[in-house]
């Protein structure tokens, strides 16, 4: 397991794949997937292998609300979602 600060997931129900939050992210966590998901929407996805500083960019940018970013626990390696709400 990664020593992550922060977890990011895309609710890919409310993603409709505008981008903004891809366009925010500074540091490449979040791209458009090329495959369209169920819904036929190409949906932001999270990059696993980048990092993410906990910024919130992406999660005050995103009009429909599909980004979420957590605080990792530093004990149990869980989010915590009331570290960053």
């Amino acid at each position: 397991m990664t020593d992550r600060r922060f977890e990011v997931i895309i609710l890919e129900r409310y993603c409709k794949g505008c981008g903004l939050c891809v366009a925010f992210c500074e540091h490449g966590k979040l791209v458009i997937d090329p495959r369209p998901n169920k819904r036929g929407v190409q949906a932001a996805v999270v990059q696993p292998d980048v990092e993410c500083t906990g910024c919130l960019r992406c999660t005050a940018v995103c009009p429909d609300a599909a980004v979420e970013v957590f605080r990792i626990g530093r004990r149990t390696g869980k989010a915590d979602a009331s570290a960053t709400k």
